[in-house]
């Protein structure tokens, strides 16, 4: 199939157009350079033919949805969404300069990494899901990397709110990450099948393919790796070293029944600190949204419509989840770092308040003795 070329940047005000950064099927990326303040940015631009009002909807959705979510910081920050001069949308994000697609592809990753980038896409991820959103296509090549070197989780394209009974509103799919009930078309996504993206995007990382694909290429089209996916046989990442905890944690995530798979992100977070602290490594904060924000109605436009869910569906944390997030508690410190935990700490203002009595004490004995003395 001929590579669609890249349509002509359009003209936006305050921007300077650099160059182009690639393109998809409703929309053209390119970089820019903002005015003020001065930085730059990559810009989403959808087609021209593609501006109907199904594509603008979507479009629209997804800059909600980004304003919503990227504060958080694994999430990809958005600085902007408008028309441009020709009438195309446009959404100006912040610019990421590498993808994890394409460092696996040259190396697979290390164990480490893997775990600090699977808890800081977790957090993120709850956090939409605290928000009633579902993200729907996690997979490698959506998780950016920052100037900063940083995993941040991009293309909310398809992000969609849940029901009433957890699941998505619309249907979409990137196969050897999908989950095996999204491709039997059973479900459209829930929590469930976003932990089993992940866990397949980390296996991605630390094999450098995705779970069910061979290293014979020519058996690895669209409809047989449908068919591994859907048996779910899971087989231990293919590399020498992986350490039995992170095999283990991968395979609860890549289990065939989504019941018995983490029961939230937060759950799933929860299992690779514990596996970070068992491997001896620093471990990675869990970053949330705050309740209040998660569970506020969603912001009313001019439109007067609602844009977003009403109320969250997802719980917020399992019964498992909160005792497993007690230990990790109990094991770190403020900043993720392992602490001895064999005696209580005192707080260091009681221990200089108890000092300071303690001296005081001593003081007033000398005195008493030396009156005694007198006397």
């Amino acid at each position: 199939m001929a590579r669609r070329r890249t349509a002509t940047p359009p003209a936006i005000a305050g921007f300077t157009y650099v160059r182009p950064l690639g393109s998809g099927g409703f929309a053209d990326v390119f970089l820019y350079e903002q005015d003020m303040p001065r930085r730059v940015a990559a810009v989403k631009v959808l087609r021209a033919d593609a501006v109907d009002p199904e594509v603008r909807r979507s479009f629209n959705a997804e800059a909600d949805v980004m304003a919503r979510l990227s504060t958080h910081p694994a999430i990809v920050t958005i600085y902007q969404a408008s028309i441009s001069a020709d009438g195309r949308p446009y959404l100006a994000m912040e610019y990421c300069p590498d993808t994890m697609a394409a460092r696996y592809k040259q190396a697979p990753l290390g164990v480490a990494e893997v775990l600090d980038v699977g808890v800081r896409l977790a957090a993120a991820l709850e956090t939409a899901h605290r928000a009633g959103l579902l993200h729907r296509d996690i997979k490698p090549s959506n998780v950016l990397l920052n100037t900063y070197g940083a995993p941040v989780l991009a293309d909310f394209g398809i992000a969609a709110a849940l029901n009433a009974t957890g699941e998505a509103e619309v249907f979409a799919m990137s196969v050897p990450w999908s989950a095996p009930e999204v491709l039997r078309e059973e479900v459209t996504g829930t929590v469930a099948s976003e932990v089993w993206s992940l866990g397949a995007t980390l296996y991605t990382l630390l094999a450098g393919r995705s779970p069910f694909e061979l290293d014979d290429r020519s058996r690895n089209t669209s409809d047989q790796l449908v068919k591994r996916i859907v048996k779910a046989s899971y087989a231990r990442v293919p590399v020498p070293g992986i350490p039995q905890e992170v095999d283990a944690l991968l395979a609860a995530a890549l289990t065939r029944d989504p019941a018995k798979r983490p029961p939230s992100m937060a759950a799933f977070a929860d299992l690779l600190r514990n596996a970070q602290y068992r491997l001896h490594q620093p471990v990675t904060a869990f970053e949330v949204a705050a309740p209040e924000w998660a569970g506020a109605a969603p912001v009313r436009f001019a439109d007067s419509t609602a844009r977003g869910p009403v109320i969250t569906t997802v719980a917020s944390t399992s019964r498992r989840a909160a005792r497993a997030a007690k230990r990790v508690g109990a094991e770190v410190d403020r900043d993720g770092l392992p602490v001895a935990t064999t005696a209580p700490r005192r707080p260091v203002a009681a221990g200089l308040i108890g000092a300071g009595i303690g001296v005081a004490a001593v003081a007033v004995l000398v005195v008493l003795g030396r009156i005694t003395g007198l006397l």
